[in-house]
């Protein structure tokens, strides 16, 4: 009888550490995953809470001449209704001190915010005395405003905006300045990162920043589902680097032309590449909604109801 039991007790443990299918993966994988909106793209959601896990957080990005009045009440709806919301700040398009200072004094005191993306910003030219992200932390008035997450942009496959010579010097220098930043802040801080279609690239950028001493963690950028021409239209647009690619190449067979594109296989490789090794940042999963915050909102849920299917059948 004790060998039956042993027998029993040892299949019990090689299954509870048999590999992952892909899906249970994949649903592993977006476990606490966040989403970014626009003020005119959250309008159109009638209710986040019938779309979006509780709690979920909420990124509102802001698009350079979006009045701050918008923003702030976009921020506002999205904490009511029960979600951490993570406005950016955008470095040139902040005219001065007095103008951030009132930003964040608006957002926490009007919407409950206290979370932050920290970015340059897309425009050319600064609005003002900003031009990076740096900058605005270097004023301390996050952390006066008593802020406790601060969020910094990442650019896996580099950005010729920082870096024309195609180098990450000027940004891996960026991002030693802000891990040392991170260690004198009461702020818990990650690298938010530009949108992949591929592992390779933030799975190899993510080893070198911590060959650098960078160990912030990473939430990778994610497309959610989208079809294939919007997708190639935003990352040429937002400078995505060799990734998209992968885009091109499916844009060349005719038969998958008019599909949609899912995030299933780019995930499913940086889920392998974070089970084979432990030690890599990668924390979690950032959604760009390129193709309707409804169409990612519906994938996260049937990708994590079929991983969790899959995982504990």
């Amino acid at each position: 009888m004790s060998k039956v039991i042993d027998f029993f007790a040892r299949r019990t443990r090689q299954a509870s550490r048999a590999p992952l299918s892909e899906a249970a993966r994949i649903a592993d994988m977006i476990r606490g995953f966040s989403i970014e909106v626009m003020p005119r793209t959250a309008a159109r959601v009638e209710s986040f809470a019938e779309i979006l896990p509780r709690g979920t957080r909420v990124y509102v990005a802001h698009i350079d001449g979006t009045p701050i009045e918008d923003m702030v009440e976009t921020a506002r709806r999205i904490t009511a209704e029960g979600f951490e919301a993570m406005p950016h700040f955008p470095a040139r398009s902040i005219p001065s001190k007095a103008a951030l200072a009132d930003w964040i004094a608006r957002y926490r005191d009007e919407a409950g915010v206290r979370s932050a993306l920290l970015l340059g910003g897309g425009v050319a030219q600064p609005r003002g005395a900003f031009h990076c992200s740096m900058q605005l932390m270097e004023t301390g008035l996050f952390d006066a405003a008593g802020f406790t997450r601060l969020h910094v942009a990442g650019h896996p496959e580099g950005n010729r905006d920082i870096d024309a010579d195609g180098s990450e010097a000027n940004v891996m220098a960026a991002l030693k300045w802000k891990q040392a930043f991170s260690e004198r802040t009461d702020a818990t801080m990650a690298i938010a990162t530009q949108f992949v279609f591929e592992a390779g690239p933030v799975v190899a950028w993510a080893g070198r920043l911590r060959e650098a001493g960078v160990d912030l963690p990473i939430h990778v950028g994610v497309a959610g589902p989208a079809k294939l021409q919007t997708l190639i239209k935003y990352a040429l647009t937002c400078g995505v680097g060799p990734s998209v690619q992968v885009l091109q190449k499916r844009a060349a067979d005719v038969t998958k032309l008019m599909l949609p594109f899912t995030p299933d296989r780019v995930l499913a490789d940086i889920a392998a590449a974070r089970a084979a090794d432990p030690a890599l940042q990668i924390e979690q999963v950032h959604f760009f909604p390129l193709g309707g915050i409804g169409k990612t909102a519906e994938y996260t849920t049937e990708a994590g109801a079929s991983g969790r299917s899959a995982a504990y059948a």
